[in-house]
């Protein structure tokens, strides 16, 4: 093969490569109303990470938390965590929009994602209980939202 004739099979490999990059970049939609306010997976991340530091300050820093970060729909909507901690370990990979997201019938206002999480529930320091499961969060007003987990 000579020189110009490789010259030119890189250019079209280039070129080949790029469109595919062009393309997501360029064609990207607008975010949406209620998009999470950073990457969705940085955003559950943190959320958990503010939660899961709160509870190693133990149960009433914990319940300051939830209250605080609690949706603003359904802020009577509380568990006492009975002096329990709660840590939840996120899969981020599985963080997925679920629109039909419903508490009691109604849907909560903004963007409603949902993600895998194992669930660990202590007292006085001692895990007493290990769930893997689901936590909704919602993005609204460019904050995260959650619901309060009820132990049982």
């Amino acid at each position: 093969m000579s020189i110009p004739a490789l010259g030119r099979w890189r250019a079209r490999w280039l070129l080949l490569l790029g469109m595919p990059i062009c393309l997501l970049w360029g064609g990207s939609a607008p975010p949406e109303e209620g998009a999470f306010p950073t990457d969705p997976r940085n955003a559950v991340n943190d959320y958990f990470a503010a939660n899961n530091a709160a509870a190693r300050h133990g149960p009433d820093a914990q319940r300051a938390f939830l209250r605080r970060t609690q949706h603003p729909d359904f802020r009577e909507n509380t568990c006492s965590l009975a002096g329990r901690t709660v840590t939840i370990d996120p899969a981020p990979r599985t963080l997925r929009r679920d629109p039909g997201f419903t508490v009691r019938g109604l849907h909560p206002s903004g963007s409603v994602w949902v993600v895998a999480v194992e669930v660990t529930v202590r007292r006085s320091g001692e895990v007493v209980g290990r769930q893997i499961g689901s936590k909704h969060l919602v993005s609204l007003d460019g904050r995260i939202y959650g619901f309060a987990p009820c132990p049982t």
